[in-house]
């Protein structure tokens, strides 16, 4: 079985095929370039030094969101476009699943945050137990001061991983009652490398979906939206 694994859901743009037990090749990149000028430059550069055929690839897997909403979309249109045209299923990967599969084995709970703006995180709360993922809590959208409170509530060890952490490392610091880590440079951003291994066991449990309806999984309303039904709102009451 052999996956290509993207994720460009944050700052990070990633590329991977996984092969089973192997990562034949990843291509990660974290730097002042939108992901729309390098997603595929990046494949074709690990195709090329691989002698990669797509055709050869059993499922395109993607991290499918939470995330930047342009990186989300670039990264879903992309994976959605090879899946029709190459006839391969899309295997939607959560995007704060495959974040926290980076510390995969660590014996305290995991918790990714990704820094949603507006002073909210995409966030998650994951443990290791007999070589699974568990899900404790389900990503979602939330302050952090809330999952702050939750993880203190839980009495157990954490460490904090993604872009979310640099943002927010004061208030951990100052509000967390818990023994609690960091985790370091090479392990706390999005890889695809990650997302592809865990996608690997989501084909396993016939977890995948056609290309045509593969969409994106932005969690909350993008912020031309939220502006655009508050304009609706106002112009209501305005009329009332």
């Amino acid at each position: 079985m052999k996956i290509l694994a993207l994720d460009s859901s944050g700052m990070v743009a990633s590329v991977a095929i996984v092969e089973e037990e192997h990562i034949l090749a990843e291509y990660t990149l974290n730097y002042k370039k939108t992901h729309s000028q390098t997603l595929l430059p990046m494949l074709d550069e690990i195709a090329n030094q691989i002698e990669l055929d797509l055709d050869t690839i059993d499922a395109i897997a993607v991290a499918a969101g939470p995330g930047s909403f342009t990186g989300l979309r670039i990264g879903s249109a992309t994976a959605k476009g090879l899946g029709l045209a190459l006839d391969k299923p899309i295997i939607p990967v959560p995007t704060v699943d495959g974040l926290a599969y980076n510390l995969y084995g660590v014996e305290c709970l995991v918790c990714p945050l990704m820094d949603a703006r507006r002073n909210q995180v995409y966030t998650g709360l994951y443990t290791f137990e007999g070589g699974k993922m568990i899900n404790i809590m389900p990503q979602n959208a939330m302050s952090i001061a809330e999952i702050l409170t939750i993880i203190n509530q839980t009495n157990k060890s954490v460490i904090f991983l993604g872009d979310g952490v640099p943002v927010y490392k004061k208030i951990i610091e100052e509000q967390l009652q818990v023994s609690y880590n960091f985790a370091p440079a090479h392990l706390a951003r999005q890889r695809a490398s990650a997302v592809g291994v865990l996608a690997g066991i989501y084909y396993k449990d016939g977890k995948m979906e056609h290309a045509r309806e593969h969409k994106p999984d932005y969690l909350r309303l993008s912020q031309a939206e939220r502006e655009r039904m508050e304009r609706m709102k106002q112009e209501k009451e305005n009329r009332v």
